[in-house]
């Protein structure tokens, strides 16, 4: 075989096989590096005639055009298919209503909710700019001046007739009242700036907070929306047993507690990153933060963050203005730090209700605290400088930075797991130190004749006076004054603990004096109770705040350090006044039980209405000696039951008709 040089063997090898590099061209001189094209004769041999391109192209000629013509009218498709879905909704919805509308009544406030979204956007889009130029009249500085006094005139008349028509019966209510000007009267003669008080933001917070008092607990729609949404927050809470039975075991999850209320945070956690990966906790956050705003005069990062704090923690919500923190006042930072004191986190909130604490007291003491949070800083330390953030535009809030809804569960559980293991060591650190000092100041009790003496002692002295203030029965002010005692020196989940276990004992019937010794406390006392622990205005939380927003703003560490004792007491000076105002406006609701009809059918087992039942039969029997049977009275009287009745009380409970 004859050798041959480098461009002979690479021309016979293109002619060979019919295939030229790019941008190549051989010719009979060899080959031209500027290229040309194919030539005809060899696509020909090919494919008979056609190129490959252009086989290709006719035979993807349909999908070409069907893919164009989806693309002309996507929007169109988009609306058929939205139409359909709705469509569709709206057939389920109205045949879940047909067949059992109280089973589909979740369901039914859903979509209302969501037509009431959509119907604000909507009118917005329409209408805005013309209802804006509308209400422009009434910017006048001269009519602003006269309709702010007339709703102020109307505001404090029909206050005192309120009061003067609801305490009529129940002049105990007064005493509540008291409480409330007590302690704005404390807060103000500790105010940081007497005479640069905003009382616009304090008169509409204290306002706003009374207003959903009302709409909470007196008014039956209020009460019965918020105790169905309170039930409904406890259905939800229960399917973490699901998960924390396939992992702890039936056993554990019954019967420890650690068991039964961390799992909770995990769950209500992942729960809570989804709704704000999905933007809803920004809309409702900043709704909130918007009819603040323009109510009270406040600015929009400090009302954003307090209206956060509903929903998160205390070091998440000043997450959603850290770009901010580094500009903002020190009144604007006093007022971030006391929302997050006030109020609870909506993680937590779940724990608190798996103790078997009222879920709607929970619910509205979080919302009502924050308007006050706001009144009560602004009193305590009022605005003296200049805020760069005094347009009502507000602040927007971006979403998660999660790619999808998977991460974002996912990371919400993570991150929760943190806040799990830090209560169960609060909780085994606090309840060990308070063991210890109870141990101490008995041992130091002992050396001069006082016996029983502890924390809990000395927190139901100190603080009884206050707490009557708030509104609580005399005989109840001891064991509610150690409670709150426990939330400020200690930990709210100690105090709830400790307010879940005298919850207990009354449900299940325990007597309400053993020994001398009062073991529960009364409806109304529970429920200001209640109100006065919800917020995390503790010691410990001085360091939680610090740590966090030194974090983020490491420079103003001075200024954070200035204010945040200050914020502290303001925080929970927050809570016992929502407890006043739980004091001013809770009636017992519900019927009275039939104790003659309950009384008739056979019991064995202590409750609470077995309890009550019996102490008024005891009340109402007359021994008549030793050897003849005893004498009934009221409705007693002259029932053939009334004999089997006492005694089937007196297997229960003592009393001294029952020799």
């Amino acid at each position: 075989m004859e050798k041959t040089n480098g461009k002979e063997a690479f021309a016979l090898s293109t002619v060979e096989t019919g295939i030229e590099s790019p941008g190549l061209k051989l010719t009979e001189e060899g080959i031209n590096p500027e290229g040309s094209k194919r030539t005809e004769e060899r696509g020909h041999s090919l494919r008979g005639g056609l190129e490959p391109p252009t086989l290709l192209r006719r035979t993807l000629q349909p999908f070409t055009r069907a893919r164009s013509f989806c693309k002309t009218h996507a929007g169109l498709f988009k609306k058929i298919l939205l139409s359909l879905l709705c469509l569709a909704y709206a057939a389920y919805f109205l045949a879940a209503c047909i067949l059992d509308f109280h089973r589909a009544l979740a369901l039914f406030v859903l979509t209302c909710l969501v037509l009431l979204v959509l119907v604000h956007h909507f009118l917005k889009r329409l209408f805005g700019e013309k209802l804006t130029r509308c209400l422009r009249p009434l910017e006048n500085s001269r009519l602003k001046f006269w309709m702010k006094w007339v709703l102020a005139g109307v505001s404090l008349i029909g206050l005192i007739l309120w009061l003067a028509l609801d305490t009529a019966q129940r002049p105990e209510q007064l005493i509540s009242f008291v409480g409330i000007c007590m302690f704005i009267i404390i807060l103000f003669a500790c105010s940081k700036h007497h005479s640069a008080v905003s009382w616009r933001a304090v008169l509409w917070g204290l306002g706003l907070q009374f207003v959903f008092g009302i709409l909470v607990i007196r008014t039956d729609p209020g009460f019965n929306a918020f105790r169905w949404l309170g039930e409904q927050v406890q259905i939800f809470l229960s399917y973490t047993v699901a998960g924390s039975s396939f992992v702890f075991g039936d056993v554990l999850v019954k019967d420890v507690f650690a068991f039964q209320a961390l799992p909770i945070i995990l769950f209500f956690g992942c729960v809570m990153s989804i709704l704000y990966y999905l933007g809803l906790v920004q809309w409702v956050v900043q709704k909130i933060a918007w009819f603040l705003q323009i109510t009270m005069g406040t600015t929009a990062t400090e009302t954003l963050a307090v209206a956060g704090n509903i929903f998160v923690g205390m070091t998440e919500a000043p997450l959603l203005i850290r770009p901010y923190l580094a500009d903002m006042t020190l009144s604007e930072i006093h007022a971030v730090m006391t929302g997050g004191f006030a109020t609870i986190s909506g993680t937590v909130l779940g724990a608190f209700i798996s103790f078997g604490i009222d879920a709607s007291s929970l619910i509205s003491a979080s919302v009502m605290a924050a308007p006050s949070a706001l009144a009560l800083s602004k009193l305590v330390y009022p605005e003296v400088e200049e805020s760069k953030f005094k347009n009502k535009a507000g602040v927007k809030l971006p979403r998660g930075k999660e790619k999808n809804v998977l991460e974002a569960a996912s990371n919400g559980a993570t991150d929760a797991v943190g806040l799990a293991t830090n209560v169960a060591a609060n909780l085994i650190a606090f309840l060990a130190v308070l063991a210890f000092i109870n141990a101490a100041l008995s041992w130091l009790g002992e050396m001069v004749d006082i016996q029983g003496l502890t924390f809990q002692v000395i927190c139901s002295y100190v603080l009884r006076p206050m707490v009557f203030m708030m509104g609580v029965e005399w005989a109840d002010c001891p064991m509610v004054a150690e409670m709150v005692g426990m939330k400020f020196f200690t930990n709210e989940f100690v105090a709830f603990q400790q307010l879940s276990q005298y919850k207990n004992k009354r449900l299940s019937g325990v007597e309400e004096w053993i020994k001398g010794e009062k073991q529960w406390i009364s409806v109304r006392a529970e429920i200001i109770t209640t109100f006065s622990l919800c917020g995390f205005a503790n010691l410990s939380s001085i360091g939680i705040t610090l740590g966090g927003l030194t974090s983020m703003v490491p420079h103003r560490k001075s200024d954070l350090s200035k204010v945040v004792v200050s914020a502290l007491f303001t925080g929970a000076c927050v809570s016992l006044i929502s407890a006043c105002v739980a004091g001013i406006l809770y009636v017992p609701r519900g019927a009275e039980t039939d104790c003659v009809s309950f009384l008739n059918m056979s019991f064995t087992n202590r409750t609470y209405e077995t309890y009550v039942c019996c102490r008024e039969l005891f009340q109402s029997t007359s021994l008549n000696g030793t050897y003849n049977p005893p004498s009934f009275s009221g409705p007693w009287e002259d029932k053939e039951f009334s004999a089997i009745a006492l005694y089937n009380c007196c297997d229960l409970y003592t009393s001294a008709v029952c020799v």
